[in-house]
């Protein structure tokens, strides 16, 4: 059977407080379907990055030395990127790698299809969802795509797994919506049984 592999964009040790709970490896993919206005991983998408592949046995044995740690602080690692849905079958393969001790986390946007979502439905912890906002005519001034896909994984998602394991990023959007618009995005989710939701506001680049 051929090894799995996937490229990354970087791999940070030692996070605290921040992509999850205790001490976290975040490891970022390469590639994604969006093109927000704001992003803050540019590198994830550009022809002219180099990501650095690795196998999944090869990204085992690197974050294997703060196994540790990880399992000290009730931390693990974060698969963010880029879009990490468009490497399911590679999270998937990790965790059996790992075991079922390492705690598992998914910074995405949920842009994806639901194939990937289901595939990794039962092997991550938490999924933070960074979800822009519900109205479509929002999304696809802010990222350039259909929110669609987002809208069916989220319903499909809520009936899959208890939602205590997903926290909804709800930015507010400086140029593109208001706190009216949130709110309505926020009363959305909840409508879908969503109830854990992280409200921030972005910081716009000077121009």
């Amino acid at each position: 059977m051929k090894t799995l592999s996937a490229p990354f964009i970087g791999i940070i040790r030692h996070r605290m407080g921040l992509d999850g709970k205790g001490i976290v490896t975040l490891a970022g993919f390469y590639g994604c379907p969006l093109r927000c206005r704001y992003c803050l991983n540019p590198q994830a998408f550009s022809e002219t990055t180099k990501p650095r592949v690795l196998t999944v046995e090869a990204f085992h044995d690197m974050v294997k030395v703060d196994r540790l740690y990880h399992l000290a602080t009730g931390g693990g690692v974060t698969f963010g990127g880029g879009e990490p849905l468009l490497y399911a079958k590679f999270i998937r393969a990790y965790r059996q790698l790992c075991g079922p001790e390492i705690r598992l986390c998914l910074e995405t946007s949920l842009h994806a299809s639901w194939e990937a979502v289901a595939m990794v439905a039962d092997t991550v912890d938490h999924f933070y969802i960074d979800i822009k906002d519900c109205d479509p005519a929002v999304y696809l001034a802010y990222t350039g795509r259909d929110n669609a896909p987002v809208l069916n994984n989220l319903r499909r998602l809520a009936e899959t797994i208890a939602t205590d394991r997903v926290t909804v990023r709800l930015p507010l959007i400086p140029g593109f919506h208001d706190e009216a618009k949130r709110c309505a995005s926020e009363q959305m989710l909840r409508a879908m049984g969503y109830q854990q939701f992280d409200r921030f506001v972005y910081r716009v680049p000077s121009e």
